[in-house]
C-alpha cells in the first residue's frame, strides 16, 4: 500500500462532523474563529490574492491529461452595437474558462482514490451528465471561506525569490517558517505557504518550466496540518504540493490525503508576493483571509479572488 494510504487512513476526518457532512474541514472555521479573524485587521490594507484570469495565465498543469484550457474572454456587445436611446452605451461579455484555472479552488469531489471521495462518498456521485452530486463547490461557497489567515514564507526562509522546481518541503520547514516568523497555526486556520513559484513564471514567463514541475510541501506535512486542525490550505503554485513527487505515490498523493481523507479544500495558483512584502515589512504574518468560490451547483471547483486583509 502506497505511504499516502497509510497515512490517509491514520488522519481521516469521515465522520467527524457526521456521516453526511459534505463541508470537511471548513466545519473547524466557527463563527468564534470568524469574530476573533475579524479583530486581526488593524489598517484596513487589502491585498488581492489572485492572478488575472487571462489567456497568458489561465493554462494549468498536466494539459494532456487534464484537457484544461486557456480562458477564453468574447466580447458580446461592444458601444455602438445597441441603441438603448439617449446616447446611453453599453458593452457586454462572456467568460469561458475551466473552473480550475487561474487562482482557485479545490472541491472536495476534485479528487479521491480507490473508488472514494471524503467521508465514504463513492465516486459515482460525480458524472459527465450532472457533475458533483454530492461534495459539490456550492458547499463551500454557501459561507465562503473567511477567517485567520497565516502566511508562512518558505521562499524567505530560504532567502530565495522561488524555491526551485521539485524542491520538497517538509514538516520541519513549516516549523522553521513559523519560529523565525514569530506565528502559531492553530485549529480553524488557513494557511498559505509561498514558495515564490508563480512569481518566478511572471518574471520569466517560461510556461513549460512552470508546469513540468513546483517547489511545495511533501505529503509528510499533512500529519503537520492534522495536528493543528488547519481548516485550509493554499499556495502560489498550481498543486500546492511539490511536483514531481515520489514515483510509488501516484502524481497528488496530499491531494489525496487533504481532501479525500481530512476534507481539506486546497487554493491553488495565489499571488503572494505583494502580502509578503508586507509582512516582512511589518513583521505580521496573520490577517482576515477572505474568500468565495462561485455557487456553480455541482461544480468540483471555482476560480476566485482571494483578499488578505490587515
Amino acid at each position: 500500500m502506497p505511504a499516502f494510504k497509510e497515512s490517509g487512513q491514520r488522519l481521516s476526518n469521515w465522520g467527524r462532523w457526521g456521516e453526511d457532512d459534505q463541508r470537511g474541514a471548513l466545519n473547524l472555521i466557527t463563527p468564534e474563529h470568524i469574530a476573533a479573524a475579524a479583530g486581526l485587521v488593524r489598517r484596513g490594507a487589502v491585498f488581492s490574492l489572485g492572478i488575472p484570469i487571462e489567456h497568458f495565465h489561465g493554462l494549468q498543469v498536466m494539459p494532456n491529461a487534464m484537457q484544461r484550457i486557456n480562458p477564453v474572454h468574447l466580447m458580446s456587445h461592444v458601444p455602438g452595437d445597441l441603441d438603448l436611446g439617449a446616447g446611453t452605451d453599453v458593452a457586454d461579455d462572456w467568460l469561458i474558462m475551466p473552473t480550475h484555472a487561474a487562482s482557485h479552488w479545490d472541491a472536495l469531489s476534485h479528487t479521491g482514490y480507490d473508488g472514494i471521495l471524503y467521508n465514504n462518498t463513492p465516486r459515482s456521485v460525480v458524472s459527465a451528465h450532472h457533475g458533483a452530486t454530492r461534495l459539490g463547490i456550492e458547499n463551500a461557497a454557501a459561507s465562503g471561506i473567511v477567517g485567520r489567515g497565516v502566511l508562512l514564507d518558505l521562499a524567505r526562509l530560504h532567502g530565495v525569490e522561488s524555491l526551485e522546481g521539485g524542491q520538497a518541503v517538509g514538516p520541519d520547514e513549516l516549523d522553521a517558517a513559523c519560529e523565525r516568523q514569530g506565528v502559531t497555526v492553530g485549529a480553524g486556520d488557513i494557511v498559505l505557504t509561498r514558495t515564490g513559484w508563480y512569481e518566478q513564471f511572471v518574471r520569466d514567463g517560461d510556461l513549460d518550466t512552470h508546469r513540468a514541475s513546483e517547489p511545495g510541501i511533501t505529503a509528510e506535512c499533512a500529519e503537520w496540518l492534522h495536528e493543528r486542525d488547519v481548516a485550509v490550505v493554499a499556495a502560489d503554485n498550481w498543486a500546492v504540493e511539490v511536483v514531481p513527487g515520489p514515483e510509488s505515490e501516484g502524481r497528488v498523493p496530499l491531494h489525496c490525503i487533504l481532501l479525500r481523507d481530512m476534507g481539506v479544500m486546497l487554493g491553488e495558483n495565489l499571488n503572494l508576493g505583494e502580502l509578503a512584502a508586507d509582512c516582512a515589512a511589518d513583521g505580521v504574518y496573520e490577517f482576515l483571509f477572505c474568500s468565495s468560490p462561485l455557487k456553480i451547483s455541482n461544480g468540483v471547483g471555482s476560480p476566485s479572488n482571494p483578499l488578505a486583509i490587515k
